[in-house]
C-alpha cells in the first residue's frame, strides 16, 4: 500500500523512512494528481486540525476520496472534546492509575509517537490511548485529582517535538509504516428505550410538534418508551437503548457529541455521526459524488488560489455554499464581480474551502427521502415567494418563508429521479436521508444529501400517513434487536 505524509512544509519531515512519500498540504488539497490515487493511506500531519482549517480538509477530503486516512474526521472531532474524551476513556481508566501510579508531581504529559513513548513503561499505556484516538503524534495530559485523570489529549505537529526525541521517532515512525495493517479499537455496550433529541427553541427544525409527538405514540406502540431531551441531557445518553435526533445537526455541534457518544456506547442512532459529518459538509459531498460520476450543477471547490478564476468557470449568477450550511442558511447568490467578492471574502475568513456551483433556476427540487438504502417518502418543494430557493430567511412572515410542498406516491416519481437519489445516498451509509434534486427535461442533477431530512405532520407523511413514522422507528427497532445477537 502506497503511504503519503501530508505536512504543512515537507522540509520540517527530516525523518528518513523508507517507502514513504511526502506531500504538502497544499498540494494535497489542490493538486488534481492526489485526487484519484487508490489502495493509499495518507497520514494527516497538518499543524493543526481546527474545524474548517486545512489539515481538517486533508482528512475529509482523503475519505470523500476514498483513501485510508490517520486520524479520520471522526477522530479529530473526539479529540476537540475534553467530554468524549473522558467518555471514551473510561474503559481504561484501571490502566492509567497502574501506569501513572509512580509519578509525585500532579501533572504528567505523555507524549506518544506513532503509538510509542520514550520510556517504555508508559508503552502500554500510550499504546491504548492511539488505539483509542488515532492520531500519528499525540500529547495526552493528566492531572491527578484524587486519582488521575486525562484533561485532554491532542495532535501535535514535527515542529513540536523536542530535538531529543527526534531518534525515538524516526525509530517508531520506520516500525508503524511497517506495519501492514492499522486497526482502531471498538467500543461496544448495549442499553435500552428511546430518546428523541430536540431543541424546543429551534425556529425550522427537522420535525414539528406534531410529528414528534406521531413519533412518541407510534413508538409506544412498538414497545419504545420515547423521552424528549435537550442538549442539557448529554450525561444521560448512555440511558436510552436508542437515539433519534431531531434538531438540526452539525459537526461542530452538540448535536454531532450525542450522536458520537451514542455511538461509541453501541447504541443505535439516526443520524450516526459519520452520516453527520459526510452530509453536512458540502466539500465532501462534492468530492463524493463527483468520484462517483453522478451529475451535480458544475461545482468547483474554491480557495484562495483560484477564486479569480470563478467567474470563467461558471459565469454568472454563482451560487456559493458555506461547507457546513444547511437549511439554506449559508448558502448565498452572487450576480456580479462585486457581490462575489464580497461573499467570498467573508466565506474564505471562515472556511479554508468553499463550494461554487452554476446556477439551476426551477420551480421546485425534489426531495427523496431514503431509510436503510430504500424509498421513503417523495415531495417537490417549490420555492419560496419571489425567491430562488425554498427558503427565504429574508422574510419576517412565516408564509412568506417557505414553498408550498406536494408530496406524492414513490410509484409516481420519476425513476431517474429514484435510481440517481439511491446512488447518491448510497454513497454516505445506510440511515435515514433526505436527497435534493433539481430536474431539467430529462436531466437530474443532485444538490445535495441530508442527513437529517425534515419529517412534518401533513407534509413527508401525507401519503403513507402513521406508516412513516412506522417505518422509522421500526430501523431503530431492528438495530437494537441486531445489537443484542451480537
Amino acid at each position: 500500500m502506497r503511504k503519503i505524509v501530508v505536512i504543512n512544509n515537507p522540509k520540517d519531515w527530516q525523518l528518513n523512512i523508507e517507502g514513504v512519500e511526502v506531500v504538502a498540504v497544499r498540494s494535497y488539497l489542490t493538486n488534481p494528481q492526489y485526487a484519484d490515487i487508490k489502495n493509499v493511506r495518507i497520514f494527516n500531519l497538518a499543524r493543526n486540525y481546527w474545524y474548517q482549517s486545512a489539515g481538517y480538509y486533508v482528512s475529509l477530503l482523503a475519505e470523500a476520496r476514498g483513501q485510508k486516512v490517520i486520524p479520520s474526521v471522526t477522530t479529530i472531532q473526539d479529540l476537540k472534546s475534553s467530554t468524549i474524551v473522558r467518555v471514551i476513556t473510561d474503559e481504561i481508566d484501571e490502566l492509567i492509575q497502574k501506569s501513572l501510579s509512580k509519578i509525585k508531581s500532579n501533572q504528567f504529559a505523555l507524549s506518544i509517537y506513532f503509538g510509542k513513548n520514550l520510556s517504555p513503561q508508559y508503552d502500554t499505556l500510550s499504546k491504548a490511548l492511539y488505539n483509542l484516538f488515532q492520531a500519528p503524534i499525540l500529547r495526552a495530559q493528566f492531572q491527578f485529582q484524587k486519582k488521575w485523570v486525562l484533561q485532554g489529549i491532542s495532535p501535535i505537529s514535527v515542529k513540536e517535538i523536542p530535538e531529543s526525541h527526534k531518534p525515538f521517532l524516526e525509530e517508531s515512525a520506520n516500525e508503524y509504516f511497517k506495519k501492514k495493517r492499522y486497526d482502531g479499537k471498538r467500543i461496544s455496550k448495549t442499553i435500552y428505550d428511546l430518546a428523541i433529541l430536540v431543541n424546543p427553541n429551534e425556529k425550522a427544525p427537522p420535525s414539528d410538534k406534531k410529528a414528534i409527538q406521531k413519533f412518541i405514540d407510534i413508538g409506544e406502540e412498538l414497545g419504545f418508551y420515547a423521552d424528549l431531551i435537550t442538549k442539557e441531557d448529554y450525561s444521560r445518553v448512555s440511558e436510552y437503548d436508542a437515539l433519534f435526533i431531531r434538531e438540526t445537526t452539525a459537526v461542530n455541534h452538540h448535536t454531532y457529541r450525542f450522536a458520537r457518544r451514542a455511538f461509541a456506547d453501541g447504541i443505535p442512532v439516526i443520524d450516526d455521526p459519520i452520516s453527520i459529518m459526510r452530509c453536512t459538509n458540502k466539500v465532501f459531498l462534492a468530492e463524493t459524488l463527483g468520484k462517483a460520476k453522478i451529475s451535480t450543477p458544475k461545482t468547483v471547490i474554491v480557495h484562495k488560489d483560484n477564486r479569480n478564476d470563478l467567474e470563467a468557470m461558471l459565469g454568472f449568477p454563482i451560487v456559493l455554499k458555506q461547507p457546513d450550511s444547511a437549511f439554506s442558511v449559508g448558502v448565498m447568490k452572487a450576480v456580479d464581480r462585486k457581490s462575489l467578492d464580497e461573499i467570498l471574502d467573508k466565506m474564505l475568513s471562515d472556511s479554508d474551502l468553499v463550494i461554487a456551483q452554476e446556477f439551476l433556476p426551477t420551480d421546485y427540487d425534489w426531495r427523496i427521502g431514503i431509510l436503510d438504502n430504500k424509498p421513503l417518502y417523495a415531495c417537490k418543494y417549490y420555492m419560496a415567494k419571489d425567491h430562488w430557493q425554498i427558503y427565504n430567511w429574508t422574510k419576517s412572515k412565516t408564509d412568506d418563508q417557505f414553498g408550498n410542498a406536494e408530496t406524492m406516491p414513490i410509484e409516481k416519481v420519476p425513476e431517474i429521479v429514484l435510481e440517481t437519489s439511491l446512488k447518491a445516498a448510497n454513497l454516505i451509509g445506510s440511515g435515514l436521508y433526505g436527497v435534493d434534486i433539481k430536474q431539467k427535461g430529462n436531466s437530474v442533477y443532485i444538490i445535495e444529501v441530508n442527513d437529517n431530512p425534515s419529517l412534518d405532520h401533513g407534509i413527508e407523511d401525507y401519503c403513507l400517513k402513521d406508516e412513516l413514522y412506522r417505518k422509522v422507528l421500526g430501523s431503530l427497532l431492528r438495530r437494537i434487536e441486531q445489537k443484542k445477537t451480537l
